[in-house]
């Protein structure tokens, strides 16, 4: 049967409709699709940073963390007495001490490569109890609620009564933990050598995420305004949704990074072994296929073909201060000047002008970190000697030869400075 004309036309009208829809449909669904994984992907939409969420402590006094506070500035202020160099007591462990004390409620805690972790009377200098881990401890203690934690190279972070030294609960990574950790709304956030960053629920040590990087993490992070901050070895700067471990922002530097990261005013400010002294913005991302994008456009750059790519994800300024490969510390913090140790010396950093404002020279590298009271700075060298410097102009106040290379960064408390030594001793000075 032959159907009319007008049949066959009205057929093929409502089948090339129906198509219509069809394809509207799957684009529709494909644009949705695109929008949701921008969405998902590049915003924090989903995913919001916590922003209330910094590092422990926020007002404490006391020295109770590497680096001492949320932002890792290393800096007391105006609120103890600056140690004058007199040494008041010292504690011998049975190998050297990398590890960076902590000072609370009058105990000094610190790990050594002997494998145990100390606790001693800050006046006195007296043992009050030491545990024993499974190898060296060269990851710097925090104490928040009476509880410390610590890792240690058996890949074991440990988390201890602080009055006791009795053991709460541990945590097993793959490889050494080297990464000092750091505390934010009951999370412990840390590094290891096995590749990842973790977050463990501080009061019962359970897992809330892992996030795998490219190289070992053995510095050491820190949180603020929700987002955790860690510069790794192979040379990225990385940042972390502190909720759920998403990246926000990988930024790659020219070469290695040795020393944690400090944080003011929504900032991150690292070295590298190039020498370069980098400012970040804390809240930046990456945009979609940055990094792949930049190595073709840099290609067609060089062969006049593209203008310069835009500035990396991130980057404020950067400034050189030493050529070649270098060895650095961490930035300590304080009046708009950021000091730290870059080879040889320790140096002062304008952070409105990028320019150095002064330099004080050792006759070895600097990998301790500064720290700042009132007026002061204090470090300590690879040359054996602990050095108390002038803030403004870098002068030397005093110095003490402790006879062999210092690693470890000093803490402040209550007029007191203690360091740990490679000689294997803790060093207490008022």
């Amino acid at each position: 049967m032959v159907l009319p004309r007008e049949v066959l036309d009205a057929r093929k009208a409502r089948a090339r409709k129906r198509h219509r829809i069809i394809w509207l449909s799957i684009g529709g669904a494909l644009v949705l699709l695109v929008v949701f994984f921008c969405l998902y992907q590049f915003t924090d939409l989903f995913f919001g940073v916590p922003a209330t969420a910094h590092s422990e402590p926020q007002s404490s006094s006391e020295w109770t963390c590497f680096r001492r506070d949320l932002e890792h500035t290393g800096n007391t202020g105006d609120s103890t007495a600056q140690p004058e160099g007199t040494l008041k007591w010292t504690f011998a462990t049975g190998a050297p001490v990398r590890s960076s004390p902590a000072v609370v409620d009058g105990t000094v805690y610190f790990g050594s490569e002997d494998h145990f972790i100390y606790a001693l009377d800050a006046a006195t200098g007296n043992l009050k109890w030491k545990y024993e881990t499974g190898s060296f401890v060269a990851s710097s203690p925090i104490v928040s609620g009476g509880v410390l934690y610590c890792g240690s190279n058996d890949a074991k972070l440990y988390a201890l009564n602080a009055a006791t030294g009795e053991l709460i609960w541990s945590f097993s990574s793959v490889y050494s933990i080297r990464s000092s950790p750091c505390i934010a709304d009951g999370i412990i956030y840390f590094g290891s050598d096995d590749f990842r960053m973790y977050a463990v629920n501080a009061a019962t040590g359970k897992l809330v995420w892992k996030t795998r990087v490219n190289s070992m993490v053995n510095t050491s992070p820190l949180v603020s305004e929700g987002i955790v901050v860690i510069p790794a070895p192979e040379g990225m700067c990385y940042t972390f949704n502190a909720k759920s471990g998403r990246v926000r922002l990988k930024y790659i530097t020219t070469t290695y990074i040795r020393s944690s990261a400090a944080v003011q005013d929504g900032v991150i400010y690292f070295t590298d072994t190039d020498g370069y002294f980098t400012a970040l913005d804390i809240g930046s991302k990456n945009w979609l296929w940055e990094h792949k994008v930049r190595m073709y456009w840099n290609v067609l750059h060089a062969y006049g073909l593209a203008p310069n790519s835009p500035r990396p994800s991130g980057f404020l300024w950067g400034v050189l201060l030493n050529h070649g490969i270098v060895s650095s510390s961490s930035p300590a913090l304080s009046g708009g000047h950021a000091y730290l140790g870059v080879v040889n010396d320790v140096v002062s950093v304008d952070l409105e002008t990028h320019a150095v404002q002064w330099t004080f020279n050792t006759s070895d590298l600097v990998v301790s970190s500064p720290a700042l009271a009132t007026t002061a700075l204090y470090v300590g060298g690879q040359d054996g000697h602990l050095y108390a410097l002038d803030k403004a102009d870098g002068s030397l106040l005093w110095d003490h030869d402790l006879g062999s290379p210092v690693r470890s960064s000093p803490a402040l408390d209550n007029g007191m400075l203690f360091i740990g030594c490679d000689d294997g001793v803790l060093y207490a000075f008022k």
